[in-house]
């Protein structure tokens, strides 16, 4: 049971709640990074020419910085060179209704979005070789259980003639 815990994957994550920018646009962001490495990430959303990068670089530091917080203080073993991004999420956050003035003195009603982003990071475990030893058959018993094998024989498929060679075959056979 204490291999299972283990084995478990830790995560850690950062949110930036009520933020002024609509889901889709900080969504075309966190597509970018997600999956990448944690230097990779940082260095993409720094560059990206985006309104809401810099708050999301904001995020993505401070779940690396948690990260680094909680393996110190429960003495886990974290690589922060190993990070990467395992889920970067932007939820809808409340909608403010506001009054545009209109022709005529009407009022035009339209709505402010907010975002909630939440960003995970997670360490890349390596991979672990297993090998599979089979056992060995002695030969006796393994050339009794091959099956005969029957070659089939391939058929040659006929090739197409092109259009050209089709109407040059037409004119030489009137």
């Amino acid at each position: 049971m204490a291999k299972i815990a283990a084995d478990k994957v830790r995560e850690f994550r950062a949110e930036a709640r009520f933020q002024r920018s609509s889901p889709q646009k900080a969504k075309l962001v966190l597509d970018t990074i997600k999956g990448m490495r944690v230097e990779q990430a940082l260095n993409t959303v720094h560059f990206s020419t985006k309104i809401i990068a810099p708050v999301i670089e904001k995020v993505l530091r401070s779940a690396i910085q948690n990260a680094n917080y909680v393996s110190q203080e429960q003495g886990l073993d974290i690589d922060v060179d190993n990070l990467y991004v395992r889920t970067a999420v932007a939820n809808e956050g409340p909608r403010m209704k506001r009054i545009r003035p209109a022709p005529m003195g009407r009022a035009f009603r339209y709505q402010r979005r907010m975002v909630h982003i939440l960003v995970t990071v997670a360490e890349k475990k390596s991979p672990t070789v297993v090998s599979v030893i089979e056992p060995e058959i002695p030969a006796a018993k393994a050339k009794q259980s091959k099956p005969a094998v029957k070659q089939a024989t391939a058929k040659k498929t006929a090739v197409k003639k092109t259009a050209a060679k089709k109407v040059a075959a037409k004119k030489v056979a009137k």
